[in-house]
């Protein structure tokens, strides 16, 4: 199901056939994020994913929507802290279209000052409109202090002052020396055939910029026991992170991670939700998500509650991380916890979009392709006390840090209850 080919010039071009779809999702993958940016220019990958939209020499920002979405298609882009992503989805013979759209953008675009200078507006205002939100305010936070002074702490959006730094030079200078053939990737899923993908893009593939893949500067921690960061702000509801470091993509303990994330708190089968939001009732919202990094992680527990049952909430979250650390799950748990998984993973990939994010994913982060069905074997493998062992590893002291978007003037009383 899943081929790739590599270019002379070195870009991958990877496919995932998928002969009974009506659609085709196809995508553009620079290996260049947030991380990868010094602290004067936070925010460029992000800018420089806008201003692909805003016009090239053969199209306006209002053709190039208009070339996919007059055909029934849609067009997209995201920045995370390791990728940026250009990517198009529509019926599957239209996929000739959809790829001279996309490599307009990335070839072509000509960063013109107006549409910049507009552009940073949109920015500024698309960074308010996160800080106005609690939720989002304190992942931000949160960031800032498991990665304090560095750039995987920093905003994906930069600021203010960084946008107003960022010129049509600097962009363009940065495009030039990041967006290269070695840490770029054609990606496609769905009704193709992987020969007919190669000699279709192959033309325009060749003329894109040749250069290294660009490298990150390496998290750097310090921590030695927990950190709390309080954003005082008039709000109703206290909203709450727990961020806990844990281990990159490449250890193999991710696995059990994956699974004791599931145990603790990603469904409503969870123990942090049945804890807090069905037994006790403090909170309408309570999750656990995992991040992986090339060279680390992060567990995040986030919740919104009435700031007056703040201290009771945190109590019970501890009382579950120790509970992990101390004892297995039991076998129906960790079967629950697996089978929701392995399920996840089969719904999300019966879409093309989500088949070409694998393949995209999978090539940037490891440099090479991990089947669905070889991942699920990993996930099958792991064993009850393997589960224990991971909360063992990683819920310790020196690896808890917090962040609090909260009426609060002062928040620390509230360091001692989170002391594993």
């Amino acid at each position: 199901m899943y081929q790739f080919t590599r270019h002379k010039n070195g870009v991958t071009i990877a496919t995932a056939e998928m002969p009974h779809m009506s659609s085709v999702s196809i995508g553009i993958w620079v290996a260049v994020g947030g991380r990868y940016e010094p602290a004067q220019f936070s925010g460029v990958s992000h800018f420089i994913e806008h201003m692909l939209f805003k016009g090239t020499r053969r199209r306006n920002s209002k053709e190039i929507s208009q070339s996919v979405e007059g055909i029934g298609g849609y067009l997209n882009a995201f920045t995370t802290e390791e990728t940026t992503c250009f990517y198009s989805k529509a019926c599957h013979d239209k996929i000739d279209d959809l790829w001279d759209v996309l490599a307009d953008m990335f070839l072509n675009s000509t960063f013109d000052e107006g549409e910049l200078n507009k552009e940073r507006n949109v920015i500024k205002e698309e960074l308010a409109m996160y800080l106005d939100q609690p939720h989002h305010h304190v992942q931000e936070l949160l960031n800032e202090t498991l990665w304090p002074d560095q750039p995987l702490g920093r905003s994906l959006t930069g600021t203010e002052a960084t946008l107003d730094v960022l010129r049509r030079k600097e962009l363009i200078q940065y495009r030039d020396e990041n967006y290269v053939t070695q840490g770029t990737l054609v990606v496609a899923a769905g009704r193709l055939k992987h020969d007919e993908i190669v000699k279709a893009v192959s033309p325009l593939v060749g003329r894109f910029p040749k250069g290294r893949r660009p490298q990150f500067q390496p998290a750097a921690v310090e921590q030695q026991k927990p950190r709390v960061r309080l954003f005082t702000k008039n709000v109703e509801q206290t909203q709450v992170a727990l961020g806990i470091r844990a281990c990159s993509r490449h250890d193999e303990r991710r696995f059990a991670l994956r699974l004791l994330n599931t145990v603790l708190g990603e469904n409503m089968s969870s123990r942090l939700f049945q804890t807090i939001r069905e037994e006790h009732g403090l909170a309408y919202s309570i999750c656990s998500n995992i991040a992986f990094y090339d060279d680390v992680g992060v567990l995040n527990i986030s919740a919104g509650l009435e700031t007056e049952q703040l201290e009771k909430a945190l109590r019970l979250i501890v009382k579950e991380l120790r509970g992990c650390a101390r004892l297995s799950p039991t076998a129906g748990e960790l079967k629950r916890a697996r089978d929701y998984v392995l399920g996840q993973i089969d719904l999300s990939l019966e879409n093309t979009e989500n088949q070409m994010m694998w393949l995209g994913e999978q090539l940037i982060g490891y440099g090479k392709i991990f089947t669905p069905e070889q991942v699920k074997q990993r996930l099958r493998d792991v064993t009850a006390s393997e589960v224990k062992r991971a909360a063992r590893d990683f819920f310790q002291p020196d690896r808890f840090t917090m962040a609090l978007v909260s009426s609060l003037q002062d928040s620390r009383h509230l360091l001692p209850l989170i002391k594993l």
